[in-house]
């Protein structure tokens, strides 16, 4: 402890200076927002290579499985093309693999959370890549988020496993619709809620998205009814919906861009003036 004490009194002085040079560089970054930007943009490149190179090597032990995955999309898109060959007019499927209103870009989870209130994925592709705050995140299964912070080369999604997500979201088999949220406890069901008892709620129906949204189009997958109820008013469904995604483990997914999005966010504001 004495040779500690020595050391501390003999290097006093750079001490200080290195206490109060980390402490104008915060008070810096804290009062100036260039500052501030610049730091969280270089934060984020650091944090993004970190994940990337620990993803790296979890991929290559799990190369089988991320194949297979592969295989079984590849099928599924085999299916729909032969489905769509030597017809006039395209179909409005409900796994919305052809939508030509959205482009579809592909991009490698490096660093998923699940098990926190408010939940975060990252990707590595950024700016560069086209990829923008609001494309939606999903896989051939299904959604998994919201982009909602880029830098040049890394990109992070509000997970749909947070509690600031809601998602507009309708049984399949109906027009009936709800706010899909999550209520922070199991990873694999979410709840659709606000469905008014009058919707033919049956166990085992099909969740998807309702399009009511610039961010996903109508009829992404979300998941199966495991149950439901009806709230205190007897007025409303909460319905518990277990995903077609195991939010657990992602690998690649599909990061959509909404091609007419500023077109219809400038029609919607000439409507408010």
């Amino acid at each position: 402890m004495q040779q500690i004490f020595n050391f501390l009194i003999r290097n006093k002085n750079n001490i200080l200076f290195l206490v109060l040079l980390a402490f104008s560089v915060f008070l810096t970054i804290q009062t100036h927002s260039f500052h501030k930007s610049k730091f969280i943009s270089s934060a984020n490149s650091v944090t993004g290579g970190i994940y990337s190179w620990n993803n790296n090597i979890q991929d290559y032990f799990y190369l089988e499985k991320y194949n297979q995955r592969l295989v079984e999309e590849n099928k599924n898109l085999r299916n729909v093309i032969r489905q769509l060959s030597g017809k006039d007019t395209i179909p409005n499927y409900t796994d919305t693999t052809y939508i030509s209103d959205y482009i579809f870009r592909s991009a490698d989870v490096i660093n998923n959370n699940f098990s926190k209130r408010d939940n975060y994925i990252t990707l590595n592709k950024g700016e560069d890549d086209s990829i923008a705050p609001e494309n939606g995140v999903v896989t051939s299964k299904g959604i998994i988020g919201i982009i909602d912070r880029t830098n040049t080369s890394y990109s992070r999604a509000i997970s749909i496993l947070n509690s600031q997500s809601k998602i507009n979201a309708q049984l399949k088999k109906s027009n009936h619709f709800g706010s899909l949220v999550w209520d922070g406890k199991n990873p694999n069901l979410m709840q659709l809620t606000d469905v008014p008892k009058q919707a033919p709620v049956s166990k085992g129906d099909t969740i998807i998205t309702g399009g009511k949204s610039l961010i996903f189009p109508k009829g992404l997958l979300v998941g199966t009814i495991e149950d439901f109820k009806l709230d205190h008013t007897e007025s409303y469904y909460t319905i518990n919906v277990k995903l077609f995604n195991d939010m657990t483990n992602i690998g690649y997914v599909y990061v959509i861009e909404n091609k007419n999005k500023e077109e219809i966010l400038s029609l919607e504001v000439d409507d408010d003036e």
